[in-house]
């Protein structure tokens, strides 16, 4: 075992490498860098251009005082070669430290930290919702897989599935925002304006009274794939030799559910449990964000790679891939944890 993660510890290197020179690589290429937008800004003619990030020549820049060029090159880092850069930026990676971002004047890691609490509101109510609801819904259809509550059950989280989140945001404020039927809920935010005069119970009232139209937005559309996945994993279990040998001992159903089957049937589950989990940290969905007014990763991502914000973009993507990787290996050990029989050594070997 120990083998095995020492291998994927090491894999993870060229893999993270790998997602951060590419990454590197585009934006030198990608039209209207932050050299450009200032210098557009300077000429009275607003953001965006045409020239690459790193600094080619650009008609934009026809007018203005070549000294101020290089000031402007100099303060966004671009005065150095491509080369150069990459490598300090890896060195800078190595130390953990993401950089600051050219527009909003902070770290990355302020940044992303004071983001953090909309996408955590959003993702852990998401994620405990999904799987609080969808694996004894998974269970209960593959109990009475074929049967009437089998068949409206599917076709209910299949229509959730295929509605996406954003629309039926939109649908939700139609009808419960104050767009045509009723304002039950508000419109934008996690607070309210009154949010410091409020009572600690008034405040988690509040809260909670926000939350109820993105979450909802948010989750529907995952049940379909939990609950389909417990329901598959769940019969797959049930019709195996061993279930029916101890249905023929006289264990009760039971006995024979929760001791026999449950915990092969989690197997599928389990591996995938420690990358939603902490995923939901880090999860932010732009759409919904966008439609409810909520300042999360999702929106601060989009920002950065509007405004060519690259040291945002790197940091983040830099961030979110480790994250990714240290996540998927978890799930590895806990595959491992779950059923004893498997032994990576030995399929690695």
């Amino acid at each position: 075992m120990f083998a095995y993660l020492l291998k994927r510890v090491l894999l993870m290197i060229p893999t993270l490498l790998g997602v951060v020179t590419l990454t590197f690589v585009v934006i030198q290429f990608v039209p209207g860098g932050p050299v450009e937008q200032m210098m557009m800004e300077l000429k009275g003619r607003g953001g965006g251009g045409e020239a690459s990030g790193g600094g080619a020549e650009y008609r934009g820049r026809r007018g203005i005082d070549p000294d101020k060029i290089k000031e402007i090159q100099a303060l966004y880092g671009f005065d150095k070669p491509p080369a150069e850069r990459y490598f300090l930026m890896l060195k800078r990676f190595a130390r953990f430290d993401l950089g600051d971002s050219y527009y909003q004047h902070r770290s990355v890691w302020e940044l992303v930290k004071s983001k953090l609490p909309v996408s955590v509101s959003l993702g852990l109510w998401t994620f405990f919702l999904t799987y609080l609801i969808s694996v004894p819904l998974g269970i209960s259809k593959a109990i009475r897989a074929g049967s009437r509550f089998d068949v409206v059950t599917s076709m209910v989280v299949l229509v959730g599935y295929a509605i996406p989140g954003f629309v039926l945001g939109v649908l939700l404020l139609v009808l419960f925002g104050g767009g045509t039927f009723v304002q039950w809920f508000p419109l934008r935010g996690l607070t309210s304006d009154n949010w410091d005069q409020l009572s600690l119970m008034g405040k988690v009232m509040d809260y909670l009274w926000h939350l109820v139209l993105p979450i909802t937005a948010s989750v529907v559309g995952s049940f379909a794939v939990v609950t389909m996945l417990t329901k598959n994993a769940f019969l797959e279990e049930i019709r195996k030799q061993y279930v029916l040998t101890a249905r023929a001992k006289g264990l009760a159903e039971r006995r024979v559910l929760w001791k026999h089957i449950f915990r092969n049937a989690l197997i599928p589950l389990v591996t995938g449990f420690p990358a939603a989990f902490i995923g939901a940290f880090f999860t932010g969905s732009l759409l919904i964000e966008t439609l409810f007014s909520l300042d999360g990763l999702g929106l601060l991502s989009y920002e950065a790679v509007l405004r060519r914000d690259y040291p945002v973009v790197l940091g983040t993507l830099y961030l979110f891939t480790l994250i990714g990787l240290v996540t998927r290996l978890i799930s590895d050990v806990c595959y491992v944890m779950v059923d004893p029989r498997i032994h990576f050594e030995a399929v690695h070997r």
